[in-house]
């Protein structure tokens, strides 16, 4: 059985606008013709092969590459003259030339990425390799189009005989241009040629003093154009040469057309080829600028079509909402509802389009995943069906269509109705509607239909064959949103839309007035379910964002894991690096103890070795051992308890710190006696136990402020010979050569510093030491002492 789509379907959906942008994508006049003609595939198989070759052309478009189509002409009429004996003109024959060149342009492109396109590489294959006969054509002609010496040496050979002739009148004229007696006799002093001759203007009056044949006269009559009588035999001979020429140029181009006759089979065959090909490639640019994908349609009994964008409307650069149209299991009938002017149709049209693009062996506007079943016949009833011609109304039209319809219809059939059973008793209506759904189900069709009629909307709650779908009103701003809801069902908003399209408001609140007392049972029904159901919606919106939130922080939990292992690989690095170099320095020292005992030999510095090979030992021991702690008693760092009084890490410190004040997103921390501002995003949960209660909490908490009072106090700190000196420097200046200054001091071990900033306006030395209150190199500091330099320089205790 073949695919059935009635004339009346393809212009409800529109199709041939679809067709025609096909067309207009085309660059070869075959390749056009052969676009508006594409017909609807019968077999999977051929639907496959399609696509195929559309997915093929893609991926070329996707390497930037094109077809090389220049010079391709329809040529066909001019093909089928010459393979009956014909004369082709030379235009025709430069044009059939190119048409060639372009044949072997393709193939070889082509066959070149057969590995990638190989449908389109069998197809380039039709294309015949007359390359031989295109060059001979070519070189015959000009780039004006003329007719080349290169043709025949015949040609070459009677050409070069009328330039010699044109060459020898010439002379010979321009020697009588020349002479003193022969110039009275003209009207000007040139030549000129009439009929083919060359003559000169005589005057009248000489006429019989210059004897030859007169070709012309001026229209007074005053001057005669004369060819002299010794130029007669010369032009005999120039007129027979040049019908040589002529006879030449016509047997060339008949030999031509002969040539390219006895291959115009091969020919029109190579042109039906190339415009399979610029078809297939505008279908691929047509697929891209629809972002158009091919669904999967084998086997597939149920529609899912993602994402949804109406073809039309996106082939006029209109904004498109995107829609999902879904029908599984046991729904085989949508029943779409919701105010006019919603998008409704829209959604209808789509649908129907996308079904015969997909017959067309095209990729359908719908987004990866998407699944369409290969309908075997699509019907629609769009729009206003009424016919004065034949004395029917709208709805009587209407019943027309619909009993056609529910005549034809059968498995593998999609219907699409809008509006059924509109203009009619809604009750009477309602009843007609329901029957014809139950008729079109009971025989196998797929049926999407647009209604205003409350009956129907209920029938998704009796019957799991029907499923509701409406397209969206935002109450707020009185406008539809395009966007399709499945499983609910749609209120009409009639009289939203008419206030909104200018009916006056007194006319517009009296008919809700109306409305709120003419609603029945089912409709009060509906809506009471309606609302349920917008309530169960909003609670699964809210539970989509709670999951949407734990999943980001299980996400963000999973990264902070990752950054710990990755923090203990490196400690773990760094342990072993420092254990080898720990080796290494032992194994260098036990070598020069065992020099120094081999040298002395004695008992005495034996027991002195040993001693010093077992402090060695000892202090490489516990060397190990607190780099061992220090690495398997790194924690995942916790959330840090916000609170003035709580210990918390700072990430820049790497080690715990005290909260002492909380502003908003920062704190004031205090490390020892350094005390600094830093973000809370810095901080997190603190890595040392905390202290346990005692059972005396007056005495801990004595205890506590006695230890607070040993940390307070500042620990004696000497002057000492490593000392910066940024005396008149500025601030900024300064405060880089300070950190430079320590950076030196810390790699080189030093215990102590002091920093020369003088006394000044106090700028210089407030700057410094606030950078080095903030600094984690200082363990403390404090102002010279007089014999140090008073409170011009600063001593610092640098950390170990």
């Amino acid at each position: 059985m073949t695919v059935q789509i009635a004339q009346r379907t393809l212009e409800d959906l529109g199709f041939a606008d679809v067709l025609r942008a096909l067309a207009h994508r085309c660059r070869t006049e075959p390749g056009r013709e052969r676009a508006l003609a594409r017909p609807f595939l019968d077999t999977e198989d051929e639907v496959t092969e399609a696509l195929e070759l559309v997915a093929e052309a893609r991926r070329l478009a996707q390497e930037q590459f094109s077809l090389p189509l220049g010079g391709v002409t329809d040529l066909r009429g001019a093909l089928e003259l010459a393979s009956k004996g014909g004369l082709l003109e030379p235009r025709q024959l430069i044009a059939s030339a190119q048409l060639l060149f372009a044949f072997v342009r393709t193939r070889e492109a082509l066959e070149e990425r057969q590995h990638v396109v190989p449908r389109l590489a069998a197809i380039s294959r039709r294309l015949p390799m007359l390359e031989q006969l295109a060059v001979r054509i070519d070189r015959s002609f000009e780039a004006d189009g003329e007719i080349s010496d290169r043709a025949s040496p015949a040609l070459r050979e009677a050409r070069d005989r009328v330039r010699g002739l044109h060459r020898r009148i010439k002379g010979w004229l321009e020697e009588k241009l020349h002479d003193e007696s022969f110039l009275p006799k003209l009207r000007e002093n040139y030549y000129t040629i009439r009929n083919g001759r060359y003559v000169v203007p005589v005057v009248s009056s000489f006429r019989g003093e210059v004897p030859g044949i007169v070709h012309n006269a001026s229209q007074t009559g005053q001057t005669l154009f004369v060819e002299p009588e010794g130029l007669v035999g010369m032009g005999n001979d120039l007129a027979i040469a040049q019908s040589v020429v002529t006879e030449e140029e016509r047997r060339i181009l008949q030999e031509l057309t002969n040539q390219l006759g006895r291959e115009s089979d091969k020919v029109l065959e190579g042109i039906a080829a190339v415009a399979e090909l610029d078809e297939v490639e505008a279908a691929a640019v047509l697929a891209g600028d629809l972002r158009a994908h091919a669904p999967e349609f084998r086997g597939v009994e149920s529609l899912t079509l993602l994402r949804l964008r109406h073809p039309r409307l996106l082939l006029r650069d209109t904004e498109v909402v995107p829609n999902d149209v879904e029908m599984k299991g046991e729904a085989r009938a949508m029943v779409v509802s919701g105010p006019n002017a919603g998008g409704k149709t829209v959604t209808l049209t789509a649908v129907g389009l996308c079904a015969l693009m997909l017959r067309a062996g095209l990729p359908i506007p719908a987004g990866e995943g998407s699944r369409m079943p290969l309908y075997r016949t699509v019907h629609s009833t769009v729009g206003d069906a009424q016919d004065l011609s034949q004395g029917l109304s709208t709805f009587s039209a209407h019943v027309v269509m619909l009993r056609d319809i529910t005549l034809s219809v059968g498995k593998n059939s999609l219907v699409l109705i809008d509006e059924i059973a509109a203009d009619t008793d809604p009750r009477e209506g309602a009843a007609i509607a329901i029957a014809v759904l139950e008729e079109l189900l009971e025989k196998g069709a797929v049926v999407l239909v647009t209604t205003h009629l409350e009956e129907l909307k209920a029938l998704a709650h009796l019957d799991p064959r029907f499923l509701n779908a409406r397209v969206g009103f935002d109450a707020k701003k009185m406008a539809p949103t395009y966007k399709l809801q499945l499983g609910a069902a749609g209120a009409s908003s009639a009289i939203e839309v008419a206030s909104r399209m200018g009916l006056p408001e007194h006319i517009c609140t009296r008919a809700r007035d109306l409305a709120m007392n003419a609603g029945g049972a089912l409709a009060k029904a509906l809506a009471a379910a309606e609302e349920d159901r917008r309530r169960l919606q909003d609670d699964l919106d809210r539970a989509k964002v709670a999951a949407e939130e734990a999943e980001r922080l299980r996400a963000q939990l999973e990264e902070q894991k990752q950054q710990f292992e990755r923090e203990r690989k490196a400690r773990l690095m760094r342990f072993n690096e420092e254990v080898a170099a720990a080796s290494d320095q032992a194994a260098a020292e036990v070598q020069e103890l065992l020099k120094v005992l081999r040298a002395q030999s004695n008992e005495k510095a034996a027991s002195e070795a040993r001693a010093q090979l077992l402090q060695r030992a000892e202090e490489a021991n516990q060397r190990a051992k607190a780099a061992r702690a220090e690495l398997f008693q790194v924690e995942a760092p916790v959330p840090a308890e916000l609170r003035v009084g709580a210990l918390v890490r700072h990430s820049g410190l790497n080690k715990d710190v005290e909260i002492l004040e909380l502003h908003g997103d920062q704190a004031l921390v205090a490390a020892g006696i350094m005390k600094m501002r830093v973000p809370v995003s810095e901080l997190s949960g603190s890595r040392t136990a905390k202290p346990k209660d005692t059972k005396f909490p007056e005495r801990n908490k004595q205890a506590q402020q006695i230890q607070r009072a040993k940390q307070a106090a500042p620990e004696a700190v000497e002057a000492t010979n490593y000392r910066c000196d940024v005396r008149g420097m500025r601030a900024e200046d300064a405060l880089a050569e300070v950190e430079s200054f320590l950076d030196r001091g810390m790699r080189s071990g030093e215990d102590s510093a002091l920093i020369i900033h003088g006394h000044g306006t106090g700028a210089l030395r407030q700057a410094i030491r606030d950078y080095l209150a903030a600094s984690p190199y200082i363990r403390m500091f404090r102002p010279g002492e007089n014999h140090e330099g008073g409170d011009g320089v600063t001593v610092v205790a640098l950390r170990a």
